[in-house]
């Protein structure tokens, strides 16, 4: 089996970090060796970084907030995603996407500083696969509410511009599947272990 990088994208509350934590636990039932990260976090370097970030008393400006975010992704690039590529299938709980939905398409920076700077750290290496979260919108203020981060400050239009901003970024990567977030849990299990079998060439 060969062993890919499989990211999670969505804005906040679609459903992303509970269908990667049902994928890892399939793997687990399957014996087959993965490893998890969350962006920001992973390291302890990263996780740190990942409290400031979220902090809600946090009055960051947003070009730190980008470097951050930054920092640590490279740590866990170098630290845990380089040391483990072709050893173990890597799901990744947001990643590049999510930089450029986020800071350029909801905080307005430079899209060219935002693209440079990940070529600066990753080089060529890019996911095998990404599952998109799509909240519909008249669902969107529902799933972020009681979120305890300093994300929760920001109005449904916010939210708006990012999942629009994921759907541009994606349009043209053929290795992608939509999840609407809308539909049952049961139904959206099934959908993904579906191409999670097809995508790793996992026999049932």
């Amino acid at each position: 089996m060969y062993k890919k990088v499989i990211v999670f994208e969505g804005i906040d509350g679609s459903g992303k970090t509970f269908h990667l934590n049902q994928v890892s636990k399939y793997l687990s039932k399957k014996k087959i060796k993965f490893l998890k990260i969350r962006e920001p976090g992973g390291t302890k370097n990263s996780e740190t970084i990942r409290n400031i970030i979220l902090n809600k008393k946090s009055k960051i400006k947003k070009k730190t907030d980008l470097l951050l975010y930054l920092a640590a992704r490279n740590e866990n690039y170098e630290n845990l995603i380089k040391p483990n590529f072709n050893k173990k299938i890597i799901l990744i709980d947001r990643f590049t996407d999510s930089t450029m939905a986020y800071q350029h398409y909801g905080f307005d920076i430079n899209k060219k500083i935002i693209r440079d700077l990940n070529n600066y750290i990753l080089g060529n290496f890019k996911p095998n696969f990404t599952f998109f979260h799509f909240v519909p919108p008249k669902y969107i203020k529902k799933n972020i509410s009681g979120k305890k981060n300093k994300y929760d400050k920001f109005n449904k239009n916010f939210y708006y511009k990012v999942q629009k901003g994921f759907l541009n970024i994606l349009k043209n990567n053929k290795n992608k599947l939509i999840i609407d977030s809308s539909k049952t849990k049961k139904f959206n299990i099934e959908k993904v272990k579906d191409k999670i079998n097809k995508v790793l060439n996992i026999n049932e």
